[in-house]
Formats: C-alpha cells, sequence, structure tokens
C-alpha cells in the first residue's frame, strides 16, 4: 500500500515530493519501532538498526521501479550526455528523499527526550569516528556535545587522503550491494543518513533551535558524497537489472555497462570533491 505514494515517473516531474516520503517512512519507522520494541529486554538494545530496517522495507519497492525506469532509458536513449541529464532526474528526488530521512531522523532525535536511544548504534558509530580514543566515554554518554576532530594531527594533503579513502570504501560497499540486490544499496544510504543525522543531534546539542546550524555543518560537504553514492547505486543497480532482463554478451548490455562505468567515474569525482570541501572549505565556517 505505501508503495503506491509515489512513482518514480511521478517523481521526476515533482522530485519534491520524495522529500515528504522519505520524512514520512522515517517518522513511521521511528513510531512503529518504538511502540513495538521499545519494552523488549533484547530488542530495545538493537532499536538503532530497526529503524533502518523499517526505513529501508519501506522504500525498496519505490527503488526498485525507479531502477527499472532507469535501465530502460539506457536503450532508449544515445549519448552519455543525454543519459546523464535523464539520470541526473533520478539522482535529483533520491537527493529530496535522502534529505527527508535526514531531517526527520535529526529532528526526532532532538524532539523525543530519550531520542539518543533510538540511535544507540549510530551514536556508537560516531564515536567509533570522532572519538576512538575516548570511545566508552562518549558511549556512555550518549549526547556528547562537541566533536573532535580526530584528524587534527594530519596535513591537509593527507586528510584529503585519508577522507577520500573512507567515501571510496563506502561507494564500493554500495557498488556491491547493489550489483547483488538491485535496491540493497539502499541499506548502506538509508544507515549512513541515520549516522549523519545522530552527528547533527550530536551538534546541535539536542536543541531545535540549532538544527538548522547542524544541518548546515554537514550538509555542505555531505550533498556531494550523497550525490556520488546514489550515482554509484544507480550504476550497480542498472546492471544488476540488466543481467536479469538481457543476456550479457549482447550489444544492449554493453552499452549499458558503459554507462554505468560512466556514472561509477562520475561518483569518484564526486567524492574527492567533497573531501577537498570538506578539509578546505567546511572547517572555515565551523
Amino acid at each position: 500500500m505505501l508503495e503506491m505514494l509515489i512513482n518514480p515517473k511521478r517523481a521526476e516531474k515533482h522530485p519534491w515530493e520524495m522529500f515528504f516520503i522519505g520524512a514520512f517512512y522515517a517518522t513511521l519507522s521511528l513510531i512503529l519501532v518504538r511502540w513495538i520494541f521499545q519494552g523488549d529486554p533484547v530488542l530495545s538494545k538493537y532499536t538503532g538498526l530497526l529503524v533502518v530496517t523499517f526505513s529501508v522495507m519501506f522504500t525498496i519497492p519505490f527503488i526498485f521501479f525507479a531502477l527499472k525506469e532507469e535501465e530502460e532509458k539506457d536503450l532508449e536513449i544515445n549519448g552519455f550526455t543525454r543519459l546523464l541529464k535523464s539520470h541526473s532526474k533520478a539522482l535529483l528526488y533520491f537527493l529530496f528523499l535522502f534529505m527527508g530521512f535526514i531531517i526527520a531522523f535529526s529532528f526526532w532525535y532532538i524532539a523525543f527526550a530519550d531520542g539518543n536511544q533510538n540511535f544507540r548504534a549510530q551514536i556508537e558509530t560516531f564515536c567509533i569516528i570522532n572519538k576512538p580514543a575516548n570511545y566508552d566515554e562518549c558511549v556512555s554518554q550518549y549526547g556528547v556535545t562537541h566533536i573532535s576532530k580526530t584528524t587534527s594531527f594530519f596535513t591537509a594533503k593527507e586528510k584529503i587522503v585519508n577522507i577520500f579513502a573512507n567515501n571510496i570504501y563506502v561507494l564500493i560497499f554500495t557498488l556491491v550491494f547493489s550489483l547483488i540486490f538491485g535496491a540493497g544499496a539502499i541499506f548502506i544510504l538509508v544507515w549512513n543518513a541515520s549516522v549523519i543525522s545522530a552527528a547533527i543531534g550530536i551538534f546541535s546539542q539536542s536543541n531545535l533551535l540549532n538544527l538548522p546550524l547542524g544541518l548546515s555543518r554537514y550538509m555542505i560537504h555531505g550533498m556531494l558524497e550523497i550525490s556520488s553514492y546514489f550515482a554509484g547505486a544507480l550504476a550497480g543497480g542498472i546492471v544488476s537489472v540488466a543481467i536479469i532482463n538481457h543476456d550479457i554478451r549482447s550489444d544492449k548490455f554493453w552499452i549499458i555497462l558503459q554507462d554505468s562505468l560512466n556514472l561509477v567515474i562520475l561518483s569518484v569525482v564526486l567524492l574527492f570533491l567533497a573531501a577537498l570541501v570538506e578539509v578546505f572549505i567546511t572547517p572555515l565556517l565551523f
């Protein structure tokens, strides 16, 4: 029933609607997890993963049909420039969907008095990334108010290499997941959205008035990273659908494979630009 809220063709015409779909799925996931699992002595410890799982379940039907739609475009449109313009419509509504997840997760993280308990796994991930030397102390607080710069002892070049390498690692997982199961990459993307949301909640010091500042802190370079991951997911998903629908030795398949490779190259370029922005621009503003 929920998959009938919107379809890929409508999303291309009204991409902004995907923001509200993402926010609705994220909110519904949180409500269901709190209602069903909050009192469970075992599963209540894993609500952070359960929230992501519910969000993924709601989103998979749309992603599956979107990938089928994009794979068909590869067969109908000639020329990478025209294909990129056509795929950019999908990337745009994917971005709106992702932003819906991030803003809804961030809002409820701050709004709920015990919101950090719904993002336990995400906060632990945040602590591993930002405070590895004081991980136990960070986790015990579940409300860190200052973000440590764990790479402050690196030179600018070393920071870029470190950030770029970590992001490439995520991109590879996104590609692999989307190849194995066309819509599979959505788990990694929603998980990243929830981790970013936890970081925004922590940066905002659990104050809704600071939410715009927290969003700005992470979205300046985050939008480039997110665009890269979705381009990679789109590339892997298109190939996955093409393998199912076509003989891998056919000319059609190699056209699709070439288009997907171009999307992967675009993903890598976007990740490099994101690393530059994160190292040289974001610190100047925050």
